[in-house]
């Protein structure tokens, strides 16, 4: 009479198989966390592109002229103008990171600005960073925000 025999997995490697489930699952959740940074980052920089599309558009019916702000403005209190939308984009993630502009002028109200710089933290860096767009067309990151409407890039 032959003995059967039975095979299947001891203790021991039931848990080794589980911790290493348990490993790669973290280190995903890491990398993932890490994705929806980027991806709201990538939503600021597309949002702030927006803006300046829609100022650029602005300033060609208005013979080459921004809105005049002379101090740091949510770019969406220039919504809605003439040619925009009647809802501006806002910050993907919190009003923790928020869109800014300011430009030269004599101030809001008057649209007698010839030059504006826009800006918005950039969440996924090791330290506080800005992602910068001005009206000469530069874009970029700085390690501080612009102190007037001058590009800092």
């Amino acid at each position: 009479m032959k003995k059967e025999i039975i095979r299947g997995f001891t203790l021991i490697e039931l848990l080794v198989v589980i911790s290493i489930i348990g490993i790669l699952a973290s280190l995903v959740l890491v990398s993932f966390t890490g994705s929806q940074k980027q991806a709201r980052d990538t939503q600021r920089k597309s949002d702030v592109k927006q803006y300046q599309s829609l100022l650029e558009a602005y300033a060609g019916i208005t013979l080459g002229l921004y809105p005049s702000r002379t101090v740091n403005t949510r770019p969406d209190t220039l919504c809605p103008t003439p040619l925009g939308p009647t809802s501006c984009p806002r910050d993907p993630s919190s009003t923790t990171y928020e869109y800014w502009y300011r430009s030269n002028g004599t101030g809001s109200p008057n649209i007698d600005a010839t030059q504006y710089v826009m800006w918005s933290v950039v969440e996924n860096a090791s330290s506080t960073t800005y992602w910068i767009i001005c009206s000469s067309g530069r874009t970029g990151t700085s390690a501080a925000a612009p102190a007037s409407s001058n590009c800092p890039i």
